[in-house]
């Protein structure tokens, strides 16, 4: 799971503007903000760097009992 969806929000960044900074497409990106599938370590990263935040702030943390 991720938080790309949230952050593009936060940051009033529309999905179709990332999808042509990644050179993906909107249906691809649409898919990672919707977690419907989750993106590559490197495009994670890309997609970080883009919205000039952590990757950390990208990924939800799941808590472990």
């Amino acid at each position: 799971m991720n938080r790309i969806k949230e952050v593009l929000e936060e940051k009033g960044i529309k999905q179709k503007w990332l999808a042509e900074q990644l050179g993906k497409s909107y249906n691809m990106v649409n898919g990672y903000v919707q977690n419907r599938q989750q993106p590559r370590l490197e495009i994670l990263y890309d997609i970080a760097k883009i919205l000039d935040v952590d990757v950390k702030d990208l990924l939800i943390e799941i808590k472990k009992d």
